[in-house]
Protein backbone atom coordinates (compact mmCIF):
# COMPACT_ATOMS: atom_id res chain seq x y z
CA UNK A 1 0.00 0.00 0.00
CA UNK A 2 1.14 3.65 -0.77
CA UNK A 3 -0.01 7.28 -0.26
CA UNK A 4 -1.60 9.12 -2.83
CA UNK A 5 -1.20 12.96 -2.29
CA UNK A 6 -3.89 15.05 -4.22
CA UNK A 7 -3.20 18.54 -4.94
CA UNK A 8 -5.66 21.58 -5.73
CA UNK A 9 -5.65 21.94 -9.11
CA UNK A 10 -5.55 24.80 -11.31
CA UNK A 11 -9.15 25.55 -12.19
CA UNK A 12 -8.43 28.10 -14.39
CA UNK A 13 -9.70 31.96 -14.74
CA UNK A 14 -6.25 32.61 -13.41
CA UNK A 15 -7.24 32.10 -9.80
CA UNK A 16 -4.64 31.72 -6.78
CA UNK A 17 -6.84 30.00 -4.54
CA UNK A 18 -9.84 28.63 -4.18
CA UNK A 19 -12.43 28.81 -1.17
CA UNK A 20 -13.71 24.92 0.26
CA UNK A 21 -17.18 24.67 0.59
CA UNK A 22 -18.23 21.10 1.24
CA UNK A 23 -16.43 17.73 2.37
CA UNK A 24 -18.09 15.12 0.56
CA UNK A 25 -16.12 12.33 2.26
CA UNK A 26 -14.37 12.36 5.93
CA UNK A 27 -11.27 10.18 6.74
CA UNK A 28 -11.52 6.54 6.67
CA UNK A 29 -14.09 6.23 3.79
CA UNK A 30 -13.66 3.98 0.82
CA UNK A 31 -13.47 6.36 -2.23
CA UNK A 32 -13.50 5.25 -6.09
CA UNK A 33 -11.74 6.59 -9.21
CA UNK A 34 -13.96 9.97 -10.28
CA UNK A 35 -15.82 10.18 -7.26
CA UNK A 36 -15.90 14.09 -6.01
CA UNK A 37 -14.32 14.26 -2.90
CA UNK A 38 -14.89 18.20 -2.05
CA UNK A 39 -16.77 21.21 -3.93
CA UNK A 40 -14.89 24.33 -4.44
CA UNK A 41 -15.55 28.08 -5.37
CA UNK A 42 -13.87 30.40 -7.00
CA UNK A 43 -15.75 34.25 -7.95
CA UNK A 44 -19.23 32.34 -7.65
CA UNK A 45 -18.79 29.33 -9.64
CA UNK A 46 -18.90 26.14 -7.67
CA UNK A 47 -16.60 23.19 -9.09
CA UNK A 48 -16.19 19.84 -8.18
CA UNK A 49 -12.92 17.85 -7.45
CA UNK A 50 -12.39 14.17 -8.43
CA UNK A 51 -10.09 11.40 -7.16
CA UNK A 52 -8.35 10.59 -9.73
CA UNK A 53 -7.90 6.97 -8.16
CA UNK A 54 -9.41 4.50 -5.58
CA UNK A 55 -8.63 4.30 -1.93
CA UNK A 56 -8.77 5.46 1.28
CA UNK A 57 -9.27 8.87 3.00
CA UNK A 58 -6.34 8.86 5.17
CA UNK A 59 -6.08 13.06 5.83
CA UNK A 60 -7.99 16.61 4.66
CA UNK A 61 -6.08 19.65 3.96
CA UNK A 62 -8.68 22.13 5.42
CA UNK A 63 -12.12 22.66 6.88
CA UNK A 64 -15.04 24.44 5.20
CA UNK A 65 -14.36 28.01 4.55
CA UNK A 66 -10.71 27.75 4.46
CA UNK A 67 -8.92 28.56 1.55
CA UNK A 68 -6.33 26.70 -0.34
CA UNK A 69 -3.90 27.75 -2.65
CA UNK A 70 -3.65 26.16 -6.16
CA UNK A 71 -1.30 23.56 -5.79
CA UNK A 72 -1.19 23.19 -1.98
CA UNK A 73 -2.01 19.77 -0.64
CA UNK A 74 -6.15 19.01 -0.66
CA UNK A 75 -6.46 15.08 0.62
CA UNK A 76 -4.40 11.74 1.12
CA UNK A 77 -5.25 8.77 -0.24
CA UNK A 78 -4.35 5.51 0.64
CA UNK A 79 -3.69 3.61 -2.64
CA UNK A 80 -2.89 0.46 -4.10
CA UNK A 81 1.08 0.50 -5.22
CA UNK A 82 3.55 2.84 -4.00
CA UNK A 83 1.58 5.92 -4.31
CA UNK A 84 3.43 9.23 -4.48
CA UNK A 85 4.27 10.17 -1.09
CA UNK A 86 6.81 8.52 1.48
CA UNK A 87 5.32 6.63 3.90
CA UNK A 88 6.80 8.36 7.09
CA UNK A 89 6.20 12.10 5.18
CA UNK A 90 4.03 14.60 7.17
CA UNK A 91 1.56 16.14 5.86
CA UNK A 92 2.43 19.75 5.40
CA UNK A 93 0.58 22.74 6.89
CA UNK A 94 -1.92 24.18 4.73
CA UNK A 95 -2.10 27.44 2.79
CA UNK A 96 -5.10 28.84 4.16
CA UNK A 97 -3.54 28.06 7.94
CA UNK A 98 -0.90 30.34 6.89
CA UNK A 99 -2.62 33.04 4.98
CA UNK A 100 -4.42 33.53 8.74
CA UNK A 101 -1.59 34.19 10.15
CA UNK A 102 -2.09 30.88 12.62
CA UNK A 103 1.66 30.01 14.17
CA UNK A 104 3.25 26.84 13.02
CA UNK A 105 6.61 25.13 12.96
CA UNK A 106 5.83 22.61 10.89
CA UNK A 107 7.57 22.75 7.08
CA UNK A 108 5.21 24.26 4.52
CA UNK A 109 6.83 22.99 1.43
CA UNK A 110 5.57 19.83 -0.61
CA UNK A 111 5.86 16.32 0.85
CA UNK A 112 8.97 14.62 -0.04
CA UNK A 113 9.20 12.03 -1.98
CA UNK A 114 9.90 11.11 -5.71
CA UNK A 115 7.29 12.27 -6.86
CA UNK A 116 5.52 14.80 -5.04
CA UNK A 117 6.12 17.81 -7.24
CA UNK A 118 3.00 19.81 -8.33
CA UNK A 119 2.46 18.18 -11.57
CA UNK A 120 2.22 14.39 -9.42
CA UNK A 121 -0.85 14.57 -7.98
CA UNK A 122 -2.38 10.91 -9.63
CA UNK A 123 -0.76 7.68 -10.43
CA UNK A 124 -0.03 9.20 -14.38
CA UNK A 125 1.38 12.26 -12.69
CA UNK A 126 -1.66 14.39 -14.22
CA UNK A 127 -3.52 16.87 -11.98
CA UNK A 128 -7.11 15.42 -11.15
CA UNK A 129 -9.91 16.81 -13.83
CA UNK A 130 -11.99 19.51 -12.27
CA UNK A 131 -15.63 18.15 -13.36
CA UNK A 132 -17.89 22.08 -13.85
CA UNK A 133 -21.51 21.72 -13.88
CA UNK A 134 -23.08 20.53 -16.58
CA UNK A 135 -26.01 21.82 -19.12
CA UNK A 136 -28.84 22.12 -17.06
CA UNK A 137 -31.35 19.48 -17.09
CA UNK A 138 -34.83 18.39 -15.47
CA UNK A 139 -35.09 18.93 -11.81
CA UNK A 140 -32.06 20.73 -11.53
CA UNK A 141 -29.70 17.28 -12.33
CA UNK A 142 -26.08 17.69 -13.21
CA UNK A 143 -25.95 14.10 -14.39
CA UNK A 144 -26.72 13.13 -17.84
CA UNK A 145 -29.60 10.90 -18.65
CA UNK A 146 -27.30 7.67 -19.29
CA UNK A 147 -25.97 8.35 -16.01
CA UNK A 148 -29.04 7.74 -13.93
CA UNK A 149 -30.42 4.21 -12.88
CA UNK A 150 -32.42 1.80 -15.24
CA UNK A 151 -35.02 1.77 -12.86
CA UNK A 152 -36.61 3.44 -9.63
CA UNK A 153 -37.60 1.26 -6.83
CA UNK A 154 -40.56 2.46 -4.11
CA UNK A 155 -39.74 2.27 -0.62
CA UNK A 156 -41.19 3.48 2.46
CA UNK A 157 -38.79 5.62 4.70
CA UNK A 158 -37.98 3.17 8.64
CA UNK A 159 -34.69 3.26 10.23
CA UNK A 160 -32.16 5.47 9.71
CA UNK A 161 -29.75 3.92 6.75
CA UNK A 162 -26.58 4.78 8.32
CA UNK A 163 -26.01 5.58 11.96
CA UNK A 164 -25.67 8.86 13.88
CA UNK A 165 -22.42 11.18 12.73
CA UNK A 166 -21.97 9.25 9.06
CA UNK A 167 -22.33 11.94 6.43
CA UNK A 168 -24.27 10.83 3.65
CA UNK A 169 -22.76 11.27 0.39
CA UNK A 170 -24.27 13.73 -1.85
CA UNK A 171 -24.06 17.15 -3.93
CA UNK A 172 -24.91 20.44 -2.61
CA UNK A 173 -28.15 21.01 -5.01
CA UNK A 174 -29.47 17.34 -3.60
CA UNK A 175 -28.69 18.85 -0.62
CA UNK A 176 -30.70 22.17 -1.05
CA UNK A 177 -33.43 19.76 -2.28
CA UNK A 178 -33.35 17.64 0.67
CA UNK A 179 -33.51 20.67 3.23
CA UNK A 180 -36.40 22.17 1.85
CA UNK A 181 -38.23 18.66 0.95
CA UNK A 182 -37.57 18.15 5.31
CA UNK A 183 -36.16 15.01 4.28
CA UNK A 184 -33.11 13.52 5.92
CA UNK A 185 -30.57 11.72 3.95
CA UNK A 186 -29.72 9.27 6.52
CA UNK A 187 -33.10 7.97 5.45
CA UNK A 188 -32.48 8.05 1.83
CA UNK A 189 -30.74 4.81 -0.11
CA UNK A 190 -28.12 6.29 -2.60
CA UNK A 191 -27.87 4.32 -5.91
CA UNK A 192 -24.64 6.14 -6.72
CA UNK A 193 -20.86 5.43 -6.66
CA UNK A 194 -20.29 4.78 -2.85
CA UNK A 195 -23.73 4.93 -1.75
CA UNK A 196 -23.90 8.81 -3.46
CA UNK A 197 -27.27 10.04 -3.83
CA UNK A 198 -28.64 11.12 -7.04
CA UNK A 199 -31.89 13.57 -7.89
CA UNK A 200 -33.19 10.36 -8.55
CA UNK A 201 -32.90 9.01 -5.26
CA UNK A 202 -34.39 11.85 -3.46
CA UNK A 203 -37.14 11.87 -5.60
CA UNK A 204 -37.69 8.17 -4.97
CA UNK A 205 -37.86 8.33 -1.44
CA UNK A 206 -40.15 11.83 -1.21
CA UNK A 207 -42.78 9.43 -3.95
CA UNK A 208 -42.57 6.62 -1.78
CA UNK A 209 -43.95 7.92 1.64
CA UNK A 210 -43.80 11.34 3.77
CA UNK A 211 -40.38 12.61 4.94
CA UNK A 212 -38.83 11.78 8.10
CA UNK A 213 -39.65 14.87 10.80
CA UNK A 214 -40.41 15.66 13.99
CA UNK A 215 -43.04 14.79 15.87
CA UNK A 216 -45.80 18.04 16.28
CA UNK A 217 -46.31 20.25 19.06
CA UNK A 218 -43.55 19.23 20.79
CA UNK A 219 -40.51 21.45 22.12
CA UNK A 220 -37.33 21.76 20.18
CA UNK A 221 -34.69 23.25 22.16
CA UNK A 222 -32.05 22.51 19.29
CA UNK A 223 -29.52 25.30 17.89
CA UNK A 224 -28.36 24.73 14.61
CA UNK A 225 -24.52 26.61 13.61
CA UNK A 226 -24.65 27.27 9.79
CA UNK A 227 -21.24 28.60 9.12
CA UNK A 228 -21.21 31.46 6.63
CA UNK A 229 -19.12 30.53 3.45
CA UNK A 230 -19.22 30.07 -0.25
CA UNK A 231 -21.23 32.55 -1.71
CA UNK A 232 -23.39 33.62 0.92
CA UNK A 233 -20.14 34.90 2.64
CA UNK A 234 -18.86 36.57 -0.62
CA UNK A 235 -22.63 38.05 -0.60
CA UNK A 236 -22.61 38.99 2.93
CA UNK A 237 -19.00 40.80 1.85
CA UNK A 238 -20.50 42.61 -0.55
CA UNK A 239 -24.19 43.90 1.23
CA UNK A 240 -21.27 45.06 4.06
CA UNK A 241 -18.84 46.77 1.37
CA UNK A 242 -21.71 48.52 -0.19
CA UNK A 243 -23.50 49.88 3.05
CA UNK A 244 -20.29 50.76 4.89
CA UNK A 245 -18.87 52.44 2.01
CA UNK A 246 -21.88 54.22 -0.22
CA UNK A 247 -24.46 56.67 1.65
CA UNK A 248 -27.61 55.85 -0.07
CA UNK A 249 -30.40 57.93 -1.08
CA UNK A 250 -33.86 56.08 -2.19
CA UNK A 251 -36.80 57.73 -4.15
CA UNK A 252 -39.95 55.34 -4.56
CA UNK A 253 -42.19 56.22 -7.43
CA UNK A 254 -45.68 55.21 -8.48
CA UNK A 255 -45.90 54.08 -12.04
CA UNK A 256 -49.12 53.23 -14.20
CA UNK A 257 -47.92 50.25 -16.38
CA UNK A 258 -51.60 49.64 -17.80
CA UNK A 259 -50.72 50.36 -21.48
CA UNK A 260 -47.05 48.74 -21.04
CA UNK A 261 -48.55 45.10 -19.92
CA UNK A 262 -51.36 46.11 -22.56
CA UNK A 263 -48.55 45.70 -25.36
CA UNK A 264 -46.66 43.22 -24.21
CA UNK A 265 -49.45 40.73 -23.78
CA UNK A 266 -50.44 41.77 -27.13
CA UNK A 267 -46.37 41.18 -28.56
CA UNK A 268 -46.52 37.67 -26.62
CA UNK A 269 -49.52 37.09 -28.49
CA UNK A 270 -47.69 37.25 -31.73
CA UNK A 271 -45.59 34.66 -30.60
CA UNK A 272 -42.51 35.77 -32.14
CA UNK A 273 -39.15 35.50 -31.09
CA UNK A 274 -38.57 32.22 -28.31
CA UNK A 275 -38.36 34.14 -25.00
CA UNK A 276 -41.66 35.41 -23.83
CA UNK A 277 -41.72 39.04 -23.29
CA UNK A 278 -41.61 40.03 -19.25
CA UNK A 279 -41.79 43.39 -17.61
CA UNK A 280 -37.60 43.67 -17.33
CA UNK A 281 -37.40 43.58 -20.94
CA UNK A 282 -38.83 47.20 -21.48
CA UNK A 283 -37.27 48.39 -17.96
CA UNK A 284 -33.89 47.39 -19.56
CA UNK A 285 -34.82 49.44 -22.74
CA UNK A 286 -35.91 52.45 -20.55
CA UNK A 287 -32.91 52.48 -18.61
CA UNK A 288 -30.86 52.48 -21.59
CA UNK A 289 -33.20 56.23 -22.93
CA UNK A 290 -33.11 57.63 -19.64
CA UNK A 291 -28.65 57.03 -18.72
CA UNK A 292 -28.05 58.35 -22.45
CA UNK A 293 -29.89 61.43 -21.07
CA UNK A 294 -27.78 61.53 -18.02
CA UNK A 295 -24.64 59.37 -18.28
CA UNK A 296 -23.19 60.00 -14.46
CA UNK A 297 -26.22 57.41 -13.73
CA UNK A 298 -24.01 54.57 -16.00
CA UNK A 299 -21.21 54.52 -13.89
CA UNK A 300 -18.73 53.35 -11.29
CA UNK A 301 -17.32 55.36 -8.72
CA UNK A 302 -13.57 54.41 -7.77
CA UNK A 303 -13.53 55.22 -3.97
CA UNK A 304 -9.54 55.40 -3.48
CA UNK A 305 -9.00 57.08 -6.42
CA UNK A 306 -11.86 59.35 -5.86
CA UNK A 307 -12.87 58.90 -9.82
CA UNK A 308 -16.20 58.49 -11.44
CA UNK A 309 -16.07 56.33 -14.84
CA UNK A 310 -18.92 56.94 -16.70
CA UNK A 311 -19.99 54.32 -20.00
CA UNK A 312 -21.30 54.19 -23.08
CA UNK A 313 -22.54 50.69 -23.03
CA UNK A 314 -25.04 50.10 -20.81
CA UNK A 315 -24.27 46.92 -19.13
CA UNK A 316 -27.23 46.16 -16.83
CA UNK A 317 -26.73 43.90 -14.21
CA UNK A 318 -29.83 41.60 -13.28
CA UNK A 319 -29.80 40.48 -9.31
CA UNK A 320 -30.95 36.67 -9.73
CA UNK A 321 -32.25 34.66 -7.05
CA UNK A 322 -30.23 31.26 -7.61
CA UNK A 323 -30.19 27.40 -5.22
CA UNK A 324 -27.08 28.74 -3.62
CA UNK A 325 -28.05 32.49 -3.32
CA UNK A 326 -28.26 35.56 -5.16
CA UNK A 327 -26.16 36.53 -8.42
CA UNK A 328 -25.99 39.44 -10.43
CA UNK A 329 -25.67 37.73 -14.51
CA UNK A 330 -24.75 40.95 -16.99
CA UNK A 331 -26.56 42.05 -20.10
CA UNK A 332 -23.79 43.78 -22.06
CA UNK A 333 -24.21 46.79 -24.48
CA UNK A 334 -28.01 46.68 -23.80
CA UNK A 335 -28.04 49.79 -25.89
CA UNK A 336 -27.36 47.68 -29.16
CA UNK A 337 -30.02 45.21 -28.53
CA UNK A 338 -33.68 44.95 -29.78
CA UNK A 339 -36.42 44.08 -26.91
CA UNK A 340 -36.72 40.62 -27.96
CA UNK A 341 -33.36 40.29 -27.72
CA UNK A 342 -32.74 41.65 -24.58
CA UNK A 343 -35.18 39.30 -23.04
CA UNK A 344 -33.60 36.17 -25.09
CA UNK A 345 -30.03 36.91 -23.52
CA UNK A 346 -32.12 37.75 -19.93
CA UNK A 347 -33.47 34.31 -19.99
CA UNK A 348 -29.90 32.51 -20.98
CA UNK A 349 -28.20 34.29 -17.72
CA UNK A 350 -30.74 33.54 -15.69
CA UNK A 351 -30.80 30.45 -16.48
CA UNK A 352 -26.93 29.82 -16.60
CA UNK A 353 -26.88 31.21 -12.95
CA UNK A 354 -29.29 28.72 -11.60
CA UNK A 355 -27.59 25.85 -13.02
CA UNK A 356 -24.66 27.24 -11.94
CA UNK A 357 -23.06 27.42 -16.38
CA UNK A 358 -22.46 30.96 -15.99
CA UNK A 359 -19.06 32.10 -16.71
CA UNK A 360 -17.00 34.45 -14.91
CA UNK A 361 -17.40 37.01 -17.76
CA UNK A 362 -21.24 36.98 -17.29
CA UNK A 363 -20.84 37.66 -13.56
CA UNK A 364 -19.03 40.69 -13.35
CA UNK A 365 -18.57 44.30 -15.39
CA UNK A 366 -22.25 45.53 -14.99
CA UNK A 367 -22.79 49.42 -14.68
CA UNK A 368 -25.79 49.40 -13.25
CA UNK A 369 -28.52 46.48 -11.79
CA UNK A 370 -32.24 45.85 -11.97
CA UNK A 371 -33.55 44.27 -8.76
CA UNK A 372 -37.00 42.32 -8.63
CA UNK A 373 -38.97 40.22 -6.61
CA UNK A 374 -41.38 39.62 -8.93
CA UNK A 375 -44.83 38.82 -7.58
CA UNK A 376 -43.16 37.98 -3.87
CA UNK A 377 -42.18 41.75 -4.61
CA UNK A 378 -43.40 44.16 -1.66
CA UNK A 379 -45.18 47.83 -2.19
CA UNK A 380 -41.30 49.15 -1.84
CA UNK A 381 -38.43 48.18 -1.24
CA UNK A 382 -34.66 50.06 -0.77
CA UNK A 383 -32.42 48.14 -2.85
CA UNK A 384 -29.27 47.92 -1.86
CA UNK A 385 -26.03 49.52 -4.49
CA UNK A 386 -24.21 47.13 -6.04
CA UNK A 387 -20.92 48.24 -5.44
CA UNK A 388 -19.00 49.86 -7.33
CA UNK A 389 -21.95 51.26 -9.35
CA UNK A 390 -23.89 54.24 -8.32
CA UNK A 391 -27.51 53.40 -9.22
CA UNK A 392 -30.06 50.14 -8.46
CA UNK A 393 -33.37 50.28 -10.30
CA UNK A 394 -36.42 48.09 -8.17
CA UNK A 395 -39.11 46.34 -9.22
CA UNK A 396 -41.83 46.10 -6.83
CA UNK A 397 -44.94 44.00 -7.00
CA UNK A 398 -47.64 45.07 -9.64
CA UNK A 399 -51.20 45.09 -8.77
CA UNK A 400 -54.63 47.15 -9.85
CA UNK A 401 -55.68 50.05 -7.55
CA UNK A 402 -58.23 52.35 -7.79
CA UNK A 403 -56.80 55.51 -9.80
CA UNK A 404 -58.62 59.28 -9.92
CA UNK A 405 -57.99 60.41 -13.38
CA UNK A 406 -60.00 63.64 -13.19
CA UNK A 407 -63.53 62.75 -13.22
CA UNK A 408 -63.47 59.12 -11.78
CA UNK A 409 -61.98 56.51 -9.76
CA UNK A 410 -60.73 53.93 -12.83
CA UNK A 411 -59.14 50.60 -12.54
CA UNK A 412 -55.48 50.44 -13.89
CA UNK A 413 -52.30 48.32 -13.23
CA UNK A 414 -49.79 50.02 -10.60
CA UNK A 415 -46.44 48.94 -9.51
CA UNK A 416 -43.34 51.59 -7.60
CA UNK A 417 -40.15 51.40 -8.51
CA UNK A 418 -38.05 52.19 -6.43
CA UNK A 419 -33.88 53.46 -6.97
CA UNK A 420 -31.07 53.69 -4.87
CA UNK A 421 -28.50 56.00 -5.90
CA UNK A 422 -24.56 56.75 -4.44
CA UNK A 423 -25.55 60.28 -2.61
CA UNK A 424 -21.88 60.72 -2.53
CA UNK A 425 -21.98 61.73 -6.35
CA UNK A 426 -25.32 61.69 -7.22
CA UNK A 427 -27.31 64.82 -6.09
CA UNK A 428 -30.77 64.33 -5.22
CA UNK A 429 -32.17 66.34 -7.92
CA UNK A 430 -30.36 63.78 -10.49
CA UNK A 431 -31.82 60.93 -9.19
CA UNK A 432 -35.36 62.26 -9.24
CA UNK A 433 -34.89 63.70 -12.89
CA UNK A 434 -34.06 59.93 -13.73
CA UNK A 435 -36.40 58.17 -12.05
CA UNK A 436 -39.57 60.68 -13.44
CA UNK A 437 -37.85 59.81 -16.83
CA UNK A 438 -37.99 55.81 -15.78
CA UNK A 439 -41.75 56.59 -15.29
CA UNK A 440 -42.16 58.46 -18.26
CA UNK A 441 -41.03 56.22 -20.71
CA UNK A 442 -42.85 53.02 -18.80
CA UNK A 443 -46.05 54.76 -18.77
CA UNK A 444 -45.59 55.57 -22.36
CA UNK A 445 -44.07 52.85 -23.97
CA UNK A 446 -44.14 53.63 -27.02
CA UNK A 447 -41.68 56.38 -26.34
CA UNK A 448 -38.62 53.85 -25.17
CA UNK A 449 -39.09 53.19 -29.20
CA UNK A 450 -39.11 56.17 -30.82
CA UNK A 451 -35.77 57.25 -32.53
CA UNK A 452 -34.75 60.83 -31.45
Amino acid sequence: MGTLSIRMPDIGEGIAEAELVEWHVTPGDIVQEDQPLAAVMTDKATVEIPSPASGKVVWLGGEVGDSIAVKAELIRLEVEGEGNVSADAEPPVRAARAAKGESGTEDASPPAGPAAGPADNSPAGKSPAVKTPAAKLPTGETSPPAARPASRGRHTPSAALRPEGERPLATPSVRQRAREAGVDLRFVRGSGPAGRITHDDLSAHVEAGAPEGRPAHRRDGSVTEVKVVGLRRRIAERMQLSKRNIPHISIIEEVDVTGLEDLRAKLNAEGRGAAKLTLLPFLMKAIVRAVREQPALNALYDDEAGVVRQYGGVHIGIATQTPNGLMVPVVRHAEALTLREAAGELLRLAEAARDGSAVREELSGSTITITSLGPLGAIATTPIINHPEVAIVGVNRMQIRPFWDGTEFVPRKMMNISCSFDHRVIDGWDAAVFVQRLKTLLETPAMIFVEE
